[in-house]
């Protein structure tokens, strides 16, 4: 009897080091491989309908308190602690959990063990990284600063344009505030800045790089704006289109710089 209660318990023992050493964000105890902490700040904003996963090498992220809670919409933000062996490589594959559709794929070694993944995601728009993310910095207290992305340029106009356009920014009164250069729609603009007044609502011309021609021949395109004392936006641009799905106008509604802390 004694001799059965050991073997029990040896197994018993045995079984629970290789449930340790199944954890991806434990250190196995018997584990000889070279051993370096590390660690992703995770900062997104899912406007989708559907939600999202992160895999980490195929594991997916626990979000939030609730266990086996993998799918998020709206707001994570998250420390993500793990152990690298040896030259391991961690990779982050982001997706919409009912369309199985991947987002975006990282890739994470111990040359920089300690990293961050950023990300802004809604129905046919998808923009990630810190640096693209990140608002412009305002020089002194008073102003109001804007930078912008245009990631649905052409969708619905199709202006057979592809350069990059400025923004050129006003008072109601016509009175000229300043010019965003290089609006594109994959990187950020410059970032322009200027005193805040009231009233606060200000409009943007966009044109061609360098001109004062509209990118849509023949056709001025406004976009409204408001401006916010002691406050940066980082605005995207997006086309809109009529209830005949045709280009009925731009906007510039979603500011990046409500979603994300720097």
């Amino acid at each position: 009897m004694k001799y059965s209660i050991a073997r029990v318990f040896f197994f018993s023992l045995i079984l629970a080091v290789l449930g340790a050493c199944a954890n991806d964000e434990l250190t196995p105890y018997y584990d000889q491989r070279t051993q370096e902490p590390g660690k992703v700040v995770i900062q997104g904003y899912n406007a989708m309908i559907d939600s999202v996963q992160i895999a980490v090498n195929g594991k997916f992220i626990e979000i939030g308190k609730a266990k086996n809670n993998t799918a998020f919409v709206k707001k994570i933000e998250k420390n993500y602690e793990f152990v690298f062996f040896e030259n391991e490589v961690k990779t982050f594959v982001i997706t919409n959990k009912r369309t199985k559709v991947i987002l975006g794929t990282y890739q994470f070694t111990t040359q920089e063990p300690n990293s961050s993944l950023y990300f802004y995601v809604k129905e046919d728009l998808w923009l990630d990284s810190a640096e693209f993310l990140k608002p412009g910095t305002l020089s002194q207290s008073g102003y109001a600063g804007f930078k912008f992305i245009f990631p649905s340029v052409n969708k619905y106009s199709a202006s057979g344009y592809t350069g990059s356009l400025d923004g050129i920014i006003t008072k109601n009164n016509g009175q000229l505030l300043g010019v965003a250069e290089n609006i594109n729609k994959s990187t950020p603009s410059s970032f322009i800045e200027f005193p805040y007044s009231t009233p606060t609502g200000i409009k943007m011309e966009l044109v061609k790089h360098g001109t004062t021609e509209s990118y849509i021949p023949g056709k001025k395109v406004i976009v409204s704006l408001t401006m916010t004392n002691n406050k940066s936006k980082y605005i995207v641009l997006e086309e809109k289109q009529d209830l005949n799905g045709a280009f009925s106008g731009v906007e510039g509604v979603i500011n990046l710089a409500d979603y994300f802390s720097f």
